[in-house]
């Protein structure tokens, strides 16, 4: 179900968002809180030992206040230094010559520059600085009173690398819990929306027609109060359908039941109408006008007992198809001259062949063209048939006053009338009967309304491709044997 797909995606991105934050904001804080602390215990370290050899060791070394460059390599001083593995270097001002390694003394001007003011007032002073390449704490202080000033050099390297795998640690465990949010995310995303796609499975099949559908209660909590709310609604709608299927199956029963009943009656007021009618014109007037009215409603009484059990005969599912290939250019023009000869036709010029059934076929387009005729009349009426790779379309169109938007579908529906108040007329089950059997040969109708008034109604048919010339003309010669057979047979 993409939907749900959508959501379980949604939820797990949040919770791997929401981990992915956390780890986030631990590690840097983390990495921070170590990062202060080791450069903190470094610097401190650092501030002690310079203020040590500054104070203690330089004093015992001889070193008095401002001694020469001379007397500070000849003390010792510096050696003494190094050896902890601490660089030093010796400003003697003046422009004289700094004492320091080559490798270091190019980062004496940059030392001046931050250090050498607070060095300047007697107090150290520190930088956390690149020194001949290598990360290095700088601590700077000044022999009292006057000088020189001393710059002790810590490489600073390992802590450097004890951070870097700090960081590198704290960036691997974050994609560990990135990786195992994903996975728990999934599961749980799963697990919370697995009552949703228990619904949505069921609803599906409750669409299919399956009513027995119903989703399993699996919880005491907000999902299973609306699971059991669910299967009530579910069997409340299986309770209505059935209702409603009985009775409308009651309801066909009974027209099937009265048309059929209607017959024999509706049999002999034929055969009395058909009498009646061979004599009205030896009645009076006024009764010859009374019996012309009694022929015509039996007419179309008969008509509507006929029309309700053909609607039977569907309802009963008790219709079947008889295909045999079809001209269907000469069907339209045979029945639009019988039904409907002033309507315009555009009509394919070459022969039009399809396997379809015959009297069906001509049922829907006599249907059509008495609906045209009966709300638009013969003037603007219009038949088109028109041929595309996978259907036919059998357009019959009218200027009559057209149906409101809304309505068009319900055209199609049994007794329904656009003008209900209209007396005589149609039964209102022409067009219900044409779509049946379009339906039955696996199409369907549709309707439009046309520029400048009026109703198109198209009748979409699937085909598989017209025959070819010689099984036309198969057809034809068929046609032509039959026809001659028939003339002929001798009358009975």
């Amino acid at each position: 179900m993409p939907g749900l797909r959508g959501i379980r995606a949604r939820l797990t991105v949040t919770l791997v968002a929401l981990v992915a934050l956390t780890s986030a904001l631990l590690g840097v804080g983390s990495y921070l809180v170590v990062d202060s602390r080791l450069r903190d215990q470094a610097r401190e370290n650092a501030a002690n030992e310079a203020a040590f050899d500054l104070t203690v060791v330089a004093p015992k070394f001889g070193l008095g206040a401002s001694p020469t460059g001379d007397a500070i390599v000849a003390s010792g001083l510096l050696q003494t230094v190094s050896g902890r593995g601490i660089t030093p270097i010796v400003d003697l001002g003046d422009g004289t010559t700094p004492i320091a390694p080559t490798e270091v003394v190019a980062a004496l001007p940059a030392l001046r520059s931050t250090l050498g003011p607070i060095v300047a007032q007697g107090r150290l002073a520190y930088a956390w600085t690149n020194v001949g390449g290598k990360p290095s704490l700088v601590v700077g202080g000044r022999l009292q009173p006057a000088g020189p000033d001393f710059y002790f050099v810590h490489d600073e390297s390992d802590l450097e690398a004890i951070l870097e795998q700090l960081r590198l640690a704290l960036g691997g465990i974050a994609l560990a819990l990135i990786v195992v949010a994903l996975l728990v995310g999934r599961v749980i995303a799963r697990g919370v929306l697995a009552p949703v796609e228990a619904a949505g499975r069921a609803a599906e099949r409750i669409e299919r027609g399956d009513l027995s559908a119903r989703v399993p209660v699996t919880s005491n909590d907000e999902f299973g109060t609306w699971a059991g709310r669910f299967n009530r609604m579910a069997a409340a709608l299986a309770e209505t359908i059935s209702r409603l299927e009985t009775a409308q199956a009651q309801n066909r029963r009974f027209v099937a039941d009265v048309a059929h009943e209607l017959r024999t009656p509706l049999a002999a007021l034929v055969a009395e109408a058909s009498i009646l009618r061979e004599h009205l014109g030896e009645l009076p007037p006024d009764s010859r006008r009374a019996g012309e009215l009694l022929v015509d409603d039996v007419a179309r009484m008969r008509t509507l007992v006929e029309e309700l059990m053909e609607l039977s005969r569907f309802d009963a599912a008790a219709e079947r198809i008889a295909a045999e290939p079809i001209d269907l250019v000469r069907l339209v023009r045979s029945v639009v001259a019988a039904r409907l000869p002033q309507a315009e036709l555009r009509l394919p010029d070459e022969p039009l062949v399809v396997e379809t059934d015959q009297r069906r076929l001509e049922r829907i387009l006599g249907n059509l063209l008495d609906n045209a005729r009966e709300h638009g009349g013969a003037v603007g009426a219009e038949v088109t048939l028109d041929i595309a790779p996978d259907e036919l379309v059998l357009t019959v169109a009218d200027r009559g006053p057209g149906v409101p938007p809304d309505r068009l579908e319900q055209i199609f529906e049994r007794f329904y009338k656009a003008d209900p108040s209209r007396a005589g007329g149609s039964s209102g089950l022409g067009l219900a009967i044409a779509a049946e059997h379009a339906v039955l040969l696996g199409g369907g109708l549709r309707a439009v309304n046309r520029d400048g008034g009026g109703l198109r109604i198209e009748l979409h048919l699937p085909v598989t491709g017209s025959l070819q010339r010689g099984d036309l003309a198969a057809i034809g010669r068929s046609d032509r044997e039959g026809a001659t057979s028939a003339t002929q047979e001798p009358h009975p």
